[in-house]
């Protein structure tokens, strides 16, 4: 199954992505395909406090399906598309320290579309902040790589 076929069954609706304005939901470079950061629309306030791991990793899914849907916007598929790297970030309490197991939701959905082996096996960081843009929970940017087959 290709990774445009398991979006579809995922339920993604890849052309879906209303970006907000004045930024560029994605930017390519040659091969190299670099997002904004993407926030957790529907998910504000604190991990730690408003929300716990499991809800964070949902609403870093949320990040991770924009990604999705911004890098689309510049390929027009996703089956070409490597993930190189994951930058997460978390609008935590500050004795809060699981940021990595709140943005495995976003690593799972990639994986999940282009694979855990091989093109969807990523870097990452995961980040815990005093707060994120609006409140939002969770935001996350990603660097994709457009491999020319």
């Amino acid at each position: 199954m290709t990774p445009d076929e398991k979006a579809h069954e995922l339920g993604l609706d890849l052309l879906a992505y209303n970006p907000p304005a004045n930024l560029a939901p994605a930017t390519r470079v040659g091969n190299t395909i670099y997002t904004s950061g993407h926030v957790s629309v529907g998910y504000q306030g604190k991990v730690g406090r408003e929300f716990n791991v499991e809800e964070g990793q949902t609403a870093a899914r949320v990040c991770a399906v924009q990604l999705l849907q911004a890098a689309y916007t510049l390929t027009g598929t996703l089956n070409n598309l490597r993930c190189v790297r994951l930058l997460g970030a978390v609008n935590c309490t500050p004795e809060f320290t699981e940021q990595h197991l709140v943005i495995n939701g976003a690593s799972q959905l990639i994986w999940d579309i282009l694979g855990k082996e091989g093109r969807g096996y990523h870097a990452r960081s995961a980040l815990g902040f005093v707060s994120l843009p609006v409140g939002f929970a969770v935001e996350v940017e990603g660097i994709f790589e457009v491999i020319e087959e």
